[in-house]
């Protein structure tokens, strides 16, 4: 059963994105982006990552899509206009994409190197407490270069909008 679930979201997931790909509205191509990241929350909560999962929610089908939104309205986009092609083009791209993801996947099957199946639930690794011990200990300098940075974005983004208002 848990096969069958992990084939729903990753079909899910590539439906998402191929919608996210075509889409001519950019509101949405922004939902369509939140369902592949509702499908990618799922699918680590099936391999056991449950603090993935939710920070997967939280942080990027929450406050990041928030933020693509505004963005959108604040730009007002429209629908993109279309361009006059000529109709072999689609059909010679169709089946470039099929000879390159077919390229693509027997360099999969000869090059990479076999490994174990995956057991759904046996990853132990993405509780909060295993993050958190990794976050602040073996990624601490990463962790806090990150936020020095954002830090510098947030002075930068004050001294940019007071000079605006002067």
């Amino acid at each position: 059963m848990n096969a069958a679930f992990f084939l729903l979201f990753a079909a899910a997931a590539v439906i998402s994105a191929v919608s996210l790909v075509v889409q001519r509205h950019p509101i949405s191509s922004a939902l369509s982006l939140i369902g592949v990241m509702v499908s990618l929350a799922c699918i680590y909560l099936q391999l056991g990552g449950d603090f993935i999962a939710t920070a997967q929610l939280i942080v990027y089908a929450g406050a990041i899509m928030v933020l693509f939104v505004f963005v959108i309205m604040l730009l007002n986009a429209g629908t993109e206009v279309g361009v006059d092609r000529r109709p072999w083009t689609r059909w010679l791209g169709i089946v470039l994409i099929a000879a390159f993801l077919g390229i693509l996947g027997r360099i999969a099957v000869e090059f990479l190197p076999k490994t174990d199946n995956v057991e759904f639930g046996a990853f132990k690794l993405g509780t909060a407490q295993v993050v958190g011990q990794r976050l602040f200990t073996y990624y601490l300098l990463p962790f806090e270069a990150t936020s020095v940075l954002i830090l510098i974005a947030i002075f930068g983004a004050i001294v940019l909008a007071r000079k605006e208002i002067e």
